[in-house]
């Protein structure tokens, strides 16, 4: 039988099974004991007294015997670093898996920033990443191998990795030299060549995600690669996001190239179900946020759905895609691609940004996002404000403040609603 073999020499189980037997038998003669003591009459104390110390040393010790034997097992499959963390690995665990069930929705550098503060308050995380890029090393494989950019993904999948820093490293390693792999990153060429194995692009990030040991689950919007197009202010039409994102001109309307030829996959819909709240950004409105909303079948699942939106306002405007909006041209331009009230929270940063990184950013033509409180107001959106933004070398949302947020009005609605 399969359960003799735990008695194999030279498994390190048969010691602890034995001394388990011994505590067990410990615990049995100290309860008689006890109760012993209690029958007789008057009460016997000296028997009361033995029995009570037979039965905690009984326990001390088939507890002992528990958890060596489980240190022994699992000094096989851990890191070496970790075997004397195992409570408190065991017990973070088990409140990570009691943590809301949350859908991140957007792409680039945002999404990952939100996710690796997401994921040390719950492991219940979906991040549904954009497969929109058409450009650098995404671009080249996704024309290579006909295939979705894995950029953002493999992103996705290292911030919420609990493997190794190394192998973490080693994901986003890119390439310098040589003619054909300059510009690549290593995750992007594991995920295409994984892709190649699997022959299903859903499974090669399932894979990928096992082997770093994600902590929650990274999802493709859809299995397909999709094409953008802009219609601008100034009537142009452009495809492409890389040619979109360098348009030089307002964006007045996003759509797809063939949508038809495009659906989210089966577990995106599912985990949008069942989710506790969906958060929206932060990132790049038009070409991070928004191209996930247009796949058929997402924004129509979010729309049925009775969980709240939340949106995560960027805190710099973006030239050419969001050169002067403010938080509310935000909302309005996800609107436009869904519905009213289809945002109910809006988080907005109320930190001040340096003098410094303002000069930089101006020559960018990059501005803070200004908080218009009326305008969302009045588009039916409550608006949390905070200061969730880090700024030593750039101004970027800082992952903790922002998941803090996010998960206390999570939480605080999930409570409402029981």
């Amino acid at each position: 039988m399969q359960q003799l073999k735990w008695l194999y020499p030279g498994m390190g189980i048969k010691r602890w099974i034995s001394l388990c037997v011994v505590g067990l038998l410990l615990v049995g003669s100290g309860f008689l004991m006890a109760v012993l003591g209690l029958t007789q009459s008057p009460v016997h104390r000296g028997w009361l007294a033995a029995g009570a110390a037979v039965l905690c040393a009984g326990i001390y010790i088939v507890i002992t015997g528990v958890y060596r034997m489980m240190k022994s097992v699992l000094s096989v499959v851990l890191p070496t670093q970790y075997e004397n963390q195992l409570v408190e690995l065991m017990y973070r665990q088990r409140q990570l898996e009691r943590g809301p069930k949350v859908v991140a929705i957007g792409g680039g550098t945002g999404l990952s920033t939100l996710l690796a503060g997401l994921k040390k308050h719950t492991s219940n995380i979906t991040a549904l990443v954009t497969v929109a890029d058409d450009g650098g090393s995404s671009g080249r494989l996704r024309e290579a191998f006909d295939m979705p950019p894995p950029g953002d993904i493999r992103n996705c999948l290292v911030a919420l990795a609990d493997a190794e820093p190394l192998m973490r490293e080693l994901f986003q390693y890119r390439f310098e030299d040589g003619s054909e792999l300059r510009g690549h990153t290593f995750g992007n060429l594991f995920i295409t060549a994984m892709m190649r194995v699997m022959g299903d692009f859903e499974a090669a990030v399932r894979e990928s995600s096992r082997i770093l040991n994600v902590r929650g689950r990274v999802l493709p919007s859809s299995v397909r690669p999709v094409l953008l197009v802009a219609e601008l202010a100034d009537g142009r039409r452009l495809s492409g996001e890389t040619n979109i994102s360098k348009a030089g001109a307002p964006i007045k309307r996003l759509t797809l190239d063939a949508p038809t030829a495009c659906e989210a996959p089966a577990e995106v819909i599912k985990s949008l179900t069942s989710a506790d709240a969906i958060i929206l950004g932060p990132g790049s409105l038009y070409t991070s946020v928004l191209p996930n909303l247009l796949v058929p079948g997402i924004r129509e699942t979010i729309q049925q759905s009775h969980v709240p939106v939340i949106y995560a306002c960027n805190v710099m405007t973006q030239y050419s895609e969001t050169e002067g909006y403010t938080a509310a041209d935000h909302l309005d331009a996800i609107i436009a691609h869904t519905q009213p009230g289809f945002v109910q929270y809006c988080i907005v940063n109320t930190a001040a940004v340096p003098a410094s990184l303002l000069t930089r950013y101006r020559q960018e033509r990059a501005h803070p996002v200004r908080v218009d409180h009326e305008r969302l107001r009045s588009q039916g959106c409550d608006v949390i404000e905070g200061p969730v933004i880090s700024t030593t070398n750039y101004v970027r949302h800082d992952a903790d403040h922002l998941a803090k947020l996010i998960l206390s009005l999570v939480t605080t609605k999930i409570k409402l609603k029981r």
